[in-house]
């Protein structure tokens, strides 16, 4: 059984997790989902990725705490030991993420069911963010069975919510619902009705827009927190350039001067 499925929508493509009956993320799920993101990614005809779950109610529960215990088995086994002097290496699942934030291409996750531990890394390493309004929880609850977020939950939550506020989610293990993730910021927002016709509107937008200025926007500002400011305005004014004589910047900006487009959406 395959555990990712895909649909293509003229420019977007669709994938869906499915992973019954608890919609857990597991190793054999993390390697049909590098094949899918390289695929995809490399793929000139797709534009936008969206990613939502195929059971009721779960977008991806959490990573299998069975086979983390496993691991964990195997490691004091052999009286393994770590430290931040010897950083782990990364793991395929840690790999993916940081494609998809490093691809010029969009990705949305339509979130429409609980989304905890590694389930809501994958959502915040992610472009775009919309949870379906539903009694589920998202967040970071790792250390309720005495671990921590391990694919980015600390990185990225903190960059979403601030230090204080990922400190108190963290720290206490705490989710939340679609409306208080809105709130905090976490989410873009919480929607009424199917979130998956939600993130399509705003796919079908994003794969409308030129591709060029999408993926340079997307990587200016993907790296802006961590881009001392001069570095980082040198290379928006070079990009903002390359888009000035791109052949869609240079039909666009002659569109509006001859009064056949508008600068607002």
């Amino acid at each position: 059984m395959s555990r990712i499925e895909i649909e293509r929508r003229a420019a977007i493509a669709i994938v869906r997790f499915n992973n019954p009956p608890k919609g857990y993320m597991n190793a054999a799920m993390v390697a049909e989902l590098d094949q899918t993101v390289d695929t995809l990614l490399a793929d000139t005809s797709v534009r936008v990725l969206v990613f939502t779950g195929a059971l009721k109610g779960v977008f991806i529960e959490h990573y299998d705490v069975s086979e983390l215990l496993a691991l964990s088995e195997r490691l004091r086994a052999k009286g393994a030991t770590f430290s931040p002097d010897r950083p782990s290496p990364e793991g395929a699942y840690h790999k993916i993420l940081a494609r998809l934030e490093a691809a010029a291409k969009p990705a949305i996750a339509a979130i429409n069911g609980t989304a905890m531990g590694g389930g809501f890394e994958f959502c915040m390493a992610c472009d775009i963010r919309l949870a379906e309004r539903g009694p589920y929880w998202l967040g970071q609850p790792e250390i309720n069975i005495g671990i921590l977020a391990g694919a980015g939950g600390t990185q990225r939550l903190v960059r979403l919510v601030g230090e204080a506020r990922a400190l108190e989610l963290s720290l206490m293990g705490r989710t939340v619902s679609p409306d208080e993730a809105a709130a905090l910021g976490m989410v873009h927002a919480a929607v009424d009705g199917p979130v998956l016709a939600h993130a399509l509107a705003m796919a079908g937008r994003l794969a409308a827009q030129p591709p060029r200025a999408v993926g340079h926007i997307k990587s200016l500002v993907r790296t802006a927190a961590a881009t001392p400011l001069p570095e980082g305005l040198a290379r928006e004014r070079t990009l903002f350039m390359d888009l000035a004589v791109s052949d869609d910047g240079h039909r666009l900006m002659s569109e509006f001067v001859a009064g056949r487009r508008t600068i607002r959406d």
